[in-house]
């Protein structure tokens, strides 16, 4: 629904989202509502009389809904976002986006593709308290930054799908972030586990930005009482904003330091209240995505926005198992880079570092590992799996069925099929055969590798053969068809140049030889490893 106030559906109404049934029905946008809970959908029902359904598929398949506010479980909205996308709805999520960030990225890819609203419920960036205090630190009313502390304490709802610092902490990172108008480039995290294993229960973190400031950031639902704060340290004024006081939200400090026989001693101020409006932040939130729909303008807590916190968690959460290490946050998952004009289907899977060069098409289902390079004009079909560091030089498609390990080379033009017998009028999806390609196999240019067979691993494939038969390792094939020429080594820096050796495998009691096999011997010229080949095949000797 565009152009006009959206459908909204609201799916998981328990604990929170409730509170997203109660204010979207507030502002005339629910249409329906969506739960396995047959007691919450019956209260919905009675309470606001709209239709609810335990079916999430069926929901995206109605035509008046045109966005979803997803408040499941976190471990589940990856999934639910990305269906609720290709389905075409725009999507509002609550925190966190999803529990990795490669995922986040994938859903802001796939939001961006299609052109969809996504965004994420950071609530706190839509609390009047942190909006008045952006503008004071924008207008250098606090003057300049020092550092900021943030404590979010409860004996609260203990969660077993994440712990407290996914559960609790996206809410301070989003804000301050948002209040610094930056990212930070380390963090370092301790914590500890005292209910469930591995599960931490509270957690420290200290966050570092370019700008000199620190950030620390204490989160526990194991803490006798409630407390929400955030205090903004500067060198003119310090803010501190407490939500859970009803009549001083948020309190500016004009606190002095002077210095006396070079001693500093500091002159306390009693706060000033700074006035801010009642609004819910909850029905600031909820206003804002449905402008946002309407206008088909990027919400202020976008899919991009929500991915970058979750480089920030994922940082931390390095931290915490490293036993509190300092983790560079632009490190943890670097993304892959893909040039404008290519096309990335969704959803895919593309390791960090990996690049994707001039009109290129990933097609939606592939696996894609790290640090790959994808030349101009290649298409990867769906369903293949290529490995690590793989290179794909131009104007090369990798048709379904195809499996490269990692560190394979494809040259520019050679080709793969995927059907023995093609004929253009008859459709042979189902005779696909498997192409597999092993570890560090060379494919030269404008060869071609029929279906069906498996490349050994390290063998070398020279420009313009034709391979129709399974290739051993370290093997070298030219021709038409190819034949094999020799062996290559693994370094391919040289042919491999056997010579015969023996090789004792047995003894008669009176000690004379009883068996002899017959094997050989190479080395290679350009990187001196040594190998054997028997009938068993080559192999390549260690040390």
């Amino acid at each position: 629904m565009r152009g006009d106030r959206a459908g909204v559906a609201v799916v998981g109404t328990g604990y929170w989202g409730k509170n997203l049934v109660r204010v979207f029905h507030e502002l005339g946008a629910l249409k329906r509502a969506c739960d396995i809970s047959s007691e919450s959908r019956t209260a919905i029902e009675e309470k606001y009389g709209i239709a609810t359904t335990d079916d999430f598929d069926s929901l995206l398949r109605e035509n008046d809904i045109g966005a979803v506010a997803i408040a499941t479980p976190a471990a589940q909205h990856y999934e639910m976002v990305r269906r609720a996308l290709l389905s075409d709805k725009d999507v509002f999520v609550e925190k966190p986006l999803s529990l990795r960030s490669a995922e986040g990225y994938e859903l802001v890819r796939l939001a961006e593709d299609r052109g969809l609203i996504l965004m994420v419920g950071h609530i706190l960036e839509y609390h009047p308290a942190i909006s008045e205090l952006k503008r004071l630190i924008a207008e250098g009313e606090l003057g300049k930054i020092q550092y900021i502390y943030s404590s979010r304490l409860n004996l609260g709802k203990l969660r077993t799908e994440e712990n407290i610092l996914w559960s609790f902490a996206p809410h301070d990172i989003s804000a301050i972030c948002s209040l610094l108008g930056e990212m930070p480039t380390h963090v370092s995290s301790h914590g500890k586990s005292f209910l469930s294993p591995n599960i931490f229960d509270t957690t420290m973190t200290t966050c570092e930005f370019k700008s000199g400031v620190q950030a620390h950031i204490f989160v526990s639902w194991l803490h006798p009482f409630k407390e929400q704060k955030l205090a903004v340290v500067a060198d003119r004024k310090m803010a501190v904003f407490d939500d859970t006081d009803l009549n001083r939200k948020l309190v500016l400090y004009s606190h002095r330091i002077d210095w006396h026989n070079r001693v500093p001693v500091a002159h306390k101020d009693d706060g000033q209240v700074v006035a801010i409006s009642k609004d819910e932040p909850l029905r600031l939130e909820c206003e804002h995505f449905l402008k946002c729909v309407d206008d088909r303008t990027r919400p202020r807590t976008d899919g991009r926005s929500g991915f970058h916190v979750l480089e920030v968690l994922e940082a931390c959460e390095q931290s915490l198992r490293d036993n509190g290490r300092r983790v560079e946050v632009s490190k943890v998952e670097s993304k892959y880079h893909a040039h404008p004009t290519a096309i990335v289907d969704s959803p895919c899977s593309i390791g960090a570092g990996t690049k994707i060069w001039h009109f290129s098409h990933i097609m939606s289902t592939s696996k894609i590992g790290k640090k790959c390079n994808i030349g101009q004009n290649v298409v990867v079909s769906p369903g293949v799996i290529i490995g690590d560091n793989v290179k794909i030089q131009n104007n090369v498609s990798v048709y379904t069925g195809v499996e490269l390990e990692d560190d394979v080379f494809c040259g520019p033009s050679m080709v793969f099929t995927n059907v023995i017998n093609p004929r253009s009028h008859i459709v042979r999806r189902d005779e696909y055969r498997k192409t597999l390609v092993r570890r560090g196999a060379t494919l030269g240019a404008n060869c071609t590798i029929v279906c069906g067979v498996t490349i050994g691993e390290h063998a070398f494939i020279g420009a313009g053969a034709v391979v129709t038969r399974s290739v051993p390792p370290y093997a070298l094939m030219m021709g038409v068809p190819a034949k094999q020429v020799g062996f290559m080594c693994q370094c391919a820096g040289g042919r491999l140049e056997f010579r015969e050796a023996f090789e004792s495998s047995g003894y008669a009691s009176e000690g004379s030889v009883i068996v002899q096999s017959a094997i050989a011997v190479a080395t290679c010229a350009a990187c001196g490893a040594n190998y054997t080949h028997s009938s068993a095949g080559v192999t390549r000797l260690q040390g």
